[in-house]
């Protein structure tokens, strides 16, 4: 395997005059960074640069795993209102595949939500979103967002890594492939969760694939020790485990130096970044230093006080905003936060009164307190599922009753705000019953070369040899889609 990067990224010392130089000191050189300032801080950070400047330096992606009902939250639409219950026109239905619906028996579904006009940009949103409405002015809201995939598994893999197959590096990875970590004692690339089911991609929805893996997110916990296996076991001292991990090192640099094997040095590296995350991670989830009004800006506590909210989710997904901004301050260069699910194919809206319940407050409460940090100018934050829902209920088994959505690809909506990104416009259009894209489609891989962009690459240049090719994160597709940049 060889990484390879166009000019400025290529230049410089190649792979393999770095590692037959250097090989034989890499544990060395790994060990003494640890016993540095008591053993807790690396001498320097990888750095690689990227093709131009950038706009945005991290970027935390709320993830809202199941497929968000568009027409629900963002994109009202008063035709589909007016032909509630009636057939969908067969026109439509040529060709389309459903995961659910039964194409004989769809009848279209309007919403039974109010919208609203808000911010100085007059951007609709439902009355499910009173706190994130409050910030229209900085979010660019997208309506024609499309793709091909119609089930979880691929769909979520393509959002997060430009491919529906398992084994891609994630967008995450790729920035931190590009553009190395800003952070000493944290990883670049943190992956929290608040789920009612498990993500159908598992681990691959934060995995390296075929990078290096380093580059791959770590799994975080909100309580108590945020990685397992993280402290040192009962009766293992820090100076113990110094000379048990270089002697480790020294095992693995002797390796390195034999096969010139990239995931040898990884393993060097994560070792060292394990050890100085002992002391950086446990501070990272102390909240005590944050005020009263933060946390309750946040609504932190707010399980606490409601006895609806019975797994405890509303408390932890606003924990996990607010440990994004913490991440993002202490120099993480990509956070995903998972919330899980919006996969409502029936009960539509008591489950988007729980999710937006879970989830409104806190978002809002980020991209404001990211705002008044100053952070938010070189943050990127995303907001989106994999997919959308279709304005057809759902009819199962012959269920009179009609309360879901069926998955739906070929228009969905999503926001980003921050980061380069130019705020308080809405981009694209969807047809008159929420159908199909009629101004401004936008594919995800557009979106990823538009993420990319924004961080400063050319999205047909960030590539990574593997197995005799070159791959790149759009494949050989995307375009940057220019109304999103400031």
């Amino acid at each position: 395997m060889e990484s390879r990067r166009s000019s400025p990224l290529s230049a410089g010392p190649s792979r393999r005059d770095f590692f037959t130089s250097t090989a034989s000191g890499l544990g060395s050189v790994a060990l003494a960074s640890m016993l540095r300032d008591d053993g807790l801080m690396a001498a320097s950070v990888d750095k690689l640069g990227s093709h131009f400047a950038p706009k945005a330096k991290r970027c935390i992606y709320l993830f809202m795993e199941g497929g968000p009902s568009q027409m629900d939250l963002f994109d009202p639409k008063p035709k589909l209102n007016e032909l509630d219950g009636q057939p969908m026109p067969d026109s439509l239905l040529e060709g389309v595949k459903f995961a659910f619906t039964q194409k004989e028996s769809a009848r279209l579904l309007g919403s039974p939500r109010t919208f609203q006009k808000y911010g100085q940009c007059g951007m609709d949103m439902s009355d499910l979103l009173p706190h994130l409405s409050t910030c229209a002015d900085d979010i660019a809201l997208v309506r024609s967002m499309h793709c091909e995939q119609f089930n979880h598994l691929p769909g979520q893999l393509l959002m997060l890594s430009g491919s529906p197959l398992r084994g891609w590096p994630t967008l995450g990875s790729w920035l931190n492939y590009g553009l190395g970590s800003e952070s000493r004692d944290l990883p670049g690339y943190v992956v929290l969760t608040t789920l009612g089911r498990g993500l159908p991609g598992g681990a691959a929805s934060w995995s390296s694939g075929f990078l290096p893996s380093s580059y791959g997110g770590s799994l975080f916990r909100n309580h108590g020790s945020p990685v397992l296996n993280l402290e040192n076991p009962p009766g293992i001292s820090r100076e113990m485990q110094q000379r048990s991990l270089e002697a480790v090192n020294s095992l693995n640099s002797q390796r390195l130096d034999r096969t010139l094997h990239p995931e040898i040095a990884s393993r060097i590296k994560n070792y060292e970044l394990a050890f100085r995350m002992q002391a950086a991670a446990p501070d990272l989830l102390d909240l005590s230093g944050e005020s009263k009004s933060t946390l309750e800006a946040y609504g932190v506590d707010r399980s606490e006080s409601d006895a609806s909210d019975k797994n405890g989710f509303q408390g932890s997904y606003a924990r996990n905003c607010l440990l994004a901004r913490r991440m993002v301050e202490r120099g993480v260069r990509f956070v995903t936060l998972f919330l899980s699910t919006w996969d409502h194919h029936s009960n539509l809206n008591s489950g988007l009164v729980t999710n937006t319940k879970i989830s409104d407050q806190p978002v809002a409460a980020l991209l404001k307190d990211l705002k008044e940090r100053g952070l938010l100018d070189e943050t990127l934050v995303v907001w989106g599922g994999e997919f959308g829902r279709t304005p057809l209920g759902e009819n199962r088994s012959g269920f009179k009753t009609v309360t879901g959505r069926d998955h739906h690809p070929y228009s969905f909506s999503l926001w980003m705000a921050g980061g380069g990104i130019k705020g308080g416009q809405t981009i694209g259009k969807t047809d008159e019953i929420g159908w199909g894209v009629e101004e401004d489609p936008i594919h995800v891989h557009d979106l990823h070369a538009t993420i990319l962009h924004l961080f400063g690459f050319d999205h047909e240049e960030l590539t990574y040899r593997f197995q005799g090719r070159d791959f790149r994160l759009t494949d050989v597709h995307g375009k940057v889609v220019k109304k999103l940049l400031a």
